[in-house]
């Protein structure tokens, strides 16, 4: 069983699953694309969450978001059980969509940590040998909507979804600009974004020429059987981190907060498993808030404990 995970509103998440068995379940042609766009907007209306990139490779994907109101696990909950349902009826297939291995969901903690993260997202098809530039891939990413303020648009998979049903026809899903970025102009946002980008490919491609590799090639992934898998061993047992944040006083800050909202969520509940009256769960409780109604602490509450039992070096 995992860990509890404390969910705080307001944050950042790169979230990141792949299909079952590594299999390309979500090898890019027009009606996955479609499907992928469309369950993914779904989503993130039902859970009221921001899309702030999104790149499907064809056995994972990576997702980042803002999460205004502490809601990632029912938008989380909702996409892969979705997508999950429309692409088995698209592949004619009944078994585990996903991996078994839990959704990575890592909060971003400051500004760069987020503009990292994208530029990952956005320059796997190159780390991986598969395109030379992230425009040739011919899945779905958010690239292009990113520099120009725009949306994806998908209509409603006719194969699994009923059109006499209440989803929509047509979903438009908006690509936001992070907001530790809002003060840049959209000329200022699209030359970092792209130079960073930019550089990530360069990297790879140096990286490529060394080695006299060359990279898939676009008619190539579309030719990919959806059931097959990449060639050699799946990494296991390595470490899923929860927060991704380069500077060190911010990331020490933040693993101290998870470690303490362990703490006491453990001392809640055992209370609560003990039948004690008035326990009070730490701020971020999301599953037993959800399920079993517990009570948890108000944000200003943890906010001023912080202040106190959290206290850092200045990095001034």
């Amino acid at each position: 069983m995992s860990l509890p995970r404390q969910v705080l509103p307001g944050s950042d998440y790169m979230l990141t699953r792949r299909c079952s068995e590594r299999r390309f379940f979500l090898r890019p042609d027009d009606d996955t694309n479609n499907a992928f766009i469309y369950c993914l907007a779904l989503a993130a209306r039902r859970a009221k969450v921001e899309i702030l990139f999104v790149v499907a490779m064809s056995n994972h994907y990576h997702a980042g978001i803002h999460d205004s109101d502490g809601n990632f696990p029912i938008f989380s909950e909702h996409f892969h059980a979705l997508l999950a349902r429309c692409q088995n009826a698209h592949l004619g297939r009944f078994e585990s969509f996903w991996s078994s291995d839990p959704t990575s969901v890592v909060r971003l903690v400051e500004a760069n940590d987020v503009l990292e993260k994208m530029v990952y997202a956005y320059a796997n098809p190159t780390a991986a040998d598969l395109v030379d530039a992230t425009e040739e891939w011919p899945g779905v990413s958010s690239f292009q909507a990113a520099l120009t303020t725009g949306r994806l648009v998908a209509t409603r998979p006719t194969w699994f979804f009923r059109s006499e049903g209440q989803q929509p026809e047509l979903v438009s899903l908006p690509i936001a600009r992070p907001r530790a970025f809002a003060d840049h102009n959209q000329e200022e946002w699209n030359d970092l974004l792209t130079g960073r980008v930019r550089a990530a490919e360069a990297e790879h491609r140096v990286r490529r020429n060394a080695a006299g590799r060359g990279v898939l090639g676009r008619e190539a992934i579309l030719r990919q059987n959806p059931f097959d898998c990449p060639k050699g061993a799946e990494p296991h047992f390595g470490i899923s981190p929860r927060v991704a944040a380069k500077s060190k006083w911010p990331r020490i800050e933040a693993l101290q907060r998870s470690r303490e909202f362990l703490d006491r969520y453990r001392l809640a509940i055992k209370a609560w498993m003990a039948s004690a009256a008035d326990v009070i769960f730490p701020f971020g409780t999301y599953f037993m808030r959800r399920f079993a109604r517990v009570v948890c602490e108000m944000a200003d509450s943890v906010q001023a404990d912080l202040a106190t039992t959290c206290a850092l070096p200045s990095t001034g």
